[in-house]
């Protein structure tokens, strides 16, 4: 599950940065969410990551698994 997180910047200032983002093809929402996995990787320990990367591979397994069970009853 992915969350949104709201930050306060002055009108002016987000406009601007999403022009000159734009025409790096690039967009505020990418450049942020760099920076937000940069933070994660700097300030969550190691072990911490593992963990939380372990749980997110058996819950996507886990629901592979539920998929291909199921039968498919299309005609």
């Amino acid at each position: 599950m992915k969350n949104t997180i709201t930050i306060a910047l002055e009108d002016k200032k987000v406009l601007a940065l999403k022009m000159y983002l734009g025409q790096k093809n690039s967009s505020l929402e990418e450049e942020m969410s760099k920076y937000a996995e940069q933070l994660y990787v700097k300030s969550v320990p190691q072990n911490v990551r593992d963990f939380i990367d372990m749980e997110a591979r058996q819950q996507s397994e886990g629901k592979s698994k539920n998929s291909a069970a199921k039968p498919n009853h299309t005609a």
